[in-house]
């Protein structure tokens, strides 16, 4: 059955994408239900025939019953989140994702350049101030995730083969701002032994770019410089052929593949990510998880799987008309679930509430989610490319929410291993405590803003 995709992908005069994968399966529905309800693995033929009933209210309503007991059944009714910060070190690129504002064109940085525009370059020495600033106000984790700026390198030895073999790179001179390396990077943000969410599969291959290293060796060094765990981002869809459409500069499903798996042998755990809403269809979102599933059973390492619903007003794909807009409340709701059922091997998935804000996240916790998310403190990506829904949640936030939905709000290390349940006293905002400097005070005061970056 086709769900919104032909709809919402279709303007007037525009023209219709030639894939390969269509929406469409002779599995029936009654049958791949109840292979999920005996709790068997789903075939993709079967993700494919629950993950397209996003125009049958009743049909839609059973799988999502049914993740939400699955749910109950594997992680029960806690609610997770972390308490963490958001620190993106440039937003200088060379790729030019179709579905991505974050970027800015590394030409408008450098010295020469005349155009204005509203990216940034963090120093080493900027970065480790706000690193300080975000641990001092109990942080557990750290995120960072940036553009690929041609002077960035992995350390000076991977500079020294790029002056020989200048693959995308460009000397730290022709720029206003000098990113440093990788490795100076990370080590700026290592106070006090934070924990490091760092470097996706993107990340990784700018940083052996002109050499023959593998992902193991890269993430084996990023490691010693205090990387901790990786995200799975840059995943979009792992789909070549959605990729071909979205983000043509970018490495392929394969090369994805190898860096995670890179990641896994040097020993970070990882999460993984689809982000979805834009030119794929059902077909292609389930062909994503099958990918997942396939990673986690050769690795262990996936952490939590994270849906990441497309957010359009100022993305090239919309500026384009490719797209009319995202995904439909429905097929969020089933992107939860289905994910639910047919990530057997993943136990946790997250719902993210910059992406669909405070109700319809609270709401997708009923369809399968158990996580939401972390404080962020500030975010960036998703406010550059229209987002809607905020840059902060405080502990307090995160008690209401959670609450009201019945469930137990609960604290979490990045990596799931450490976990306390927020309890509220009357007339005390709770705060977090499992940072390296965390006392349990609130990250923010009232009134105060969130400690943004600045450039």
């Amino acid at each position: 059955m086709a769900d919104a995709f032909e709809a919402r992908i279709q303007p007037p005069g525009k023209r219709r994408f030639d894939f390969q994968h269509l929406p469409h399966t002779d599995e029936p529905f009654e049958r791949a239900l109840d292979v999920a309800r005996a709790g068997d693995r789903l075939t993709l033929e079967q993700g494919v025939a629950l993950m397209g009933v996003a125009r049958d209210p009743e049909r839609k309503a059973r799988v999502l019953e049914l993740a939400d007991r699955r749910r109950r059944e594997v992680v029960g009714d806690e609610v997770t989140f972390v308490a963490n910060m958001n620190l993106n070190v440039t937003t200088a690129c060379t790729v030019g994702c179709l579905f991505c504002n974050f970027k800015d064109s590394a030409h408008l940085f450098e010295r020469t350049a005349t155009q204005a525009h509203d990216g940034f370059t963090r120093t080493v020495e900027q970065t480790r101030a706000l690193a300080a600033e975000a641990v001092r106000r109990g942080v557990f984790e750290i995120c960072s995730v940036s553009g690929l700026h041609p002077a960035f390198v992995l350390n000076e030895t991977h500079r020294r083969a790029l002056e020989r073999n200048p693959v995308n790179y460009k000397p730290p001179e022709r720029y206003a701002k000098d990113p440093g390396s990788y490795v100076e990077q990370l080590r700026a943000m290592k106070v006090d032994g934070v924990h490091l969410h760092a470097m996706t599969p993107e990340e990784a291959y700018h940083a052996k770019r002109g050499t023959d290293w593998s992902y193991a060796r890269v993430y084996e060094t990023l490691a010693e410089a205090g990387l901790n765990s990786v995200p799975g981002t840059a995943a979009e869809v792992l789909v070549d052929e959605v990729r071909d459409v979205i983000c043509p500069g970018k490495i392929g499903t394969a090369e994805w593949l190898k860096g995670m798996e890179g990641a896994a042998q040097a020993g970070l755990p990882m999460t993984a990510t689809i982000m979805y809403g834009h030119v794929e269809n059902a077909r292609h979102r389930v062909m994503h998880l099958d990918v997942v599933r396939a990673l986690q059973d050769r690795t262990g390492n996936v952490t939590e799987f994270v849906p990441l619903k497309f957010v359009h007003p100022d993305t090239p794909l919309f500026r384009m008309g490719l797209v009319t807009g995202s995904s439909s409340d429905a097929e969020d709701e089933l992107m939860v679930a289905v994910a639910r059922l047919y990530l057997d091997n993943v136990l946790n998935v997250q719902v993210s509430w910059v992406k669909y804000g405070d109700r319809m996240g609270q709401h997708l916790l009923g369809c399968g989610g158990n996580d939401f998310m972390g404080t962020l403190l500030s975010e960036e990506i998703t406010q550059r490319a229209g987002g809607g829904h905020g840059t902060f949640r405080s502990f307090a936030d995160y008690v209401r929410l959670i609450t009201e939905i019945g469930r137990v709000p609960v604290e979490r290390s990045t990596d799931y291993a450490r976990k306390r349940v927020v309890e509220v006293r009357p007339g005390v905002e709770p705060g977090p405590t499992l940072g390296p400097r965390a006392d349990g005070t609130p990250l923010l005061r009232p009134g105060e803003r969130a400690p943004l970056p600045t450039s």
